[in-house]
């Protein structure tokens, strides 16, 4: 005989916190220097000119400018086309 009471038990009760992952600026959004453009995990957008990336892969602003995304063309080692997706600042006119 059991000395207490079934209570069940539920393992899908705890939840994680979002992460907000995602793209913070869009195409032609006009950023200044340190601001956070995409926050993602891995390298599904690459970091391209006036733009640094973070050790979680975050790309942030190195320049005041407006931000441009772009799809690069490239060639692995068995000669399949691969296109990526890239980011840039380009920087204001003075």
């Amino acid at each position: 005989m059991a000395t207490k009471k079934a209570g069940g038990t539920a393992k899908n009760l705890r939840d994680s916190n979002p992460k907000y992952l995602g793209v913070k600026r869009a195409d032609g959004d006009s950023v200044r220097i340190g601001e956070i453009i995409v926050r993602q995990r891995g390298t599904k957008i690459l970091p391209g000119n006036n733009v640094g990336t973070g050790k979680d892969h975050t790309i942030f602003s190195l320049s005041n400018g407006k931000v441009m995304f772009r799809t690069r063309r490239k060639t692995n080692f068995d000669g399949q086309t691969l296109s990526r997706k890239t980011v840039d600042v380009v920087p204001h006119a003075a």
